[in-house]
């Protein structure tokens, strides 16, 4: 009984192993059929019809002939009767604008553009379309203007414009290795080389300078007189500090804008700035200019009168603008007149008084323009402008 169970055991076993009859897998699996059929409507667009050209284009096209195997390139052109047509050229017109564009020079393009875009100096090198101080900044700043020779000389310091134009004449100034006589030549430098009597010009030419001195008696205004006391001497002060306020830049050359004479006190203008200085001092300009006269003796309404009717100076009848007597102070004994002219000839108040029968005992300018010197500036002393004084005395900086 033992031995029969043992059988069926593994009997069972073996069986559990064996591989699924094919009988058994047809069974399992059956194949199921699709019975419905699947159809398909696919039309397509028909062709674009192809554009027919008018009767008169298709009579041009026929009448075209070309040899076999070349390109046809079709022109349609109208024509001078309006209607249009078909041609294997080009229309004329069309040739001769081509031929013209080639023929005209091409148009420079802008510096910045041509360097690379890391150059920074090119990119300076455009003068910027900005405000009105930007443009003042950007050509103080980053761009050199040439300048005719004898005015950088004369602005350096060398000597003046007509000493610096003599230099020029005698082949004392060279400009990049050769002698140049010429004053009008335009010089940068910046950027040339200039030597006066072999000494190198400096590259960076001094800052303009505005100055109002108040100018007392016994000093000239001429820079050429070494036996006389100049003006500036009294500037000695303003140059010893120059080389602390201005490193590395070289000494200006002042000068008056006008002439005082010896014996005329008052307001002088001193600069470094020739063209400042002819648009102030020329009579074109209208300045009126402001002097304070104290007079010897009595004033009367007559001499007023004859004093305002002005007189014949150097061939011209010089009128002044306005007379006036000041009310008389207790530390002024002497009576004063103020008097205001705007041609500024050579002693041109004093010539007034004295027509009138007077004499004058001292003389001071105190206004030239819109401004007036400060009360506050004694005499000897000397102060700088700034830009609204400029304004006041009629310069566009």
């Amino acid at each position: 009984m033992a031995a029969s169970l043992s059988t069926l055991h593994l009997h069972h076993q073996l069986t559990f192993f064996r591989k699924p009859s094919l009988s058994l897998l047809n069974k399992s699996i059956r194949p199921t059929r699709i019975t419905a059929s699947l159809e398909f409507n696919i039309t397509f667009a028909p062709p674009k019809p192809k554009p027919k050209l008018p009767a008169n284009l298709q009579t041009d096209a026929a009448s075209l002939s070309l040899p076999p195997g070349q390109l046809f390139i079709p022109w349609i052109v109208r024509g001078e009767d309006g209607n249009l047509k078909l041609q294997s050229n080009p229309p004329a017109r069309l040739i001769h604008a081509i031929a013209d564009a080639k023929t005209q020079p091409k148009k420079k393009k802008d510096k910045v553009k041509k360097e690379s875009s890391g150059n920074v100096k090119a990119k300076l090198e455009a003068e910027p379309t900005r405000s009105k101080a930007a443009r003042r900044f950007y050509n103080e700043n980053f761009r050199d203007q040439a300048q005719r020779l004898s005015k950088v000389l004369a602005a350096a310091g060398v000597a003046s414009r007509r000493s610096s134009e003599a230099l020029i004449f005698e082949g004392k100034v060279t400009v990049n290795g050769s002698v140049c006589n010429t004053p009008q030549t335009r010089v940068d430098p910046g950027r040339d080389s200039i030597y006066v009597n072999g000494n190198r010009l400096p590259k960076k030419l001094p800052p303009k300078i505005y100055i109002a001195l108040n100018k007392p008696k016994g000093y000239i205004c001429s820079l050429g007189e070494k036996e006389s006391k100049s003006v500036m001497c009294l500037l000695d002060d303003y140059f010893q500090s120059w080389d602390k306020r201005n490193p590395g830049l070289p000494k200006p050359r002042l000068f008056t804008v006008g002439r005082l004479d010896v014996a005329t006190t008052g307001l002088i203008i001193v600069t470094n700035d020739g063209d400042f200085a002819q648009q102030i001092a020329h009579p074109s300009s209208n300045l009126s200019k402001e002097y304070i006269a104290t007079v010897d003796g009595v004033v009367s309404k007559r001499h007023l009168f004859a004093v305002s009717e002005g007189t014949v100076i150097e061939g011209v009848r010089c009128v002044p603008d306005s007379v006036e007597l000041l009310p008389q102070q207790p530390d002024r004994p002497r009576p004063r007149l103020r008097i205001v002219v705007h041609e500024g000839r050579n002693h041109e108040v004093r010539e007034l008084v004295k027509n009138a029968g007077l004499e004058i005992h001292s003389l001071k300018r105190v206004r030239i323009g819109g401004f007036r010197l400060p009360s506050d500036l004694g005499l000897g002393k000397h102060a700088e402008l700034k830009q609204t004084d400029l304004k006041t005395l009629g310069w566009k900086c």
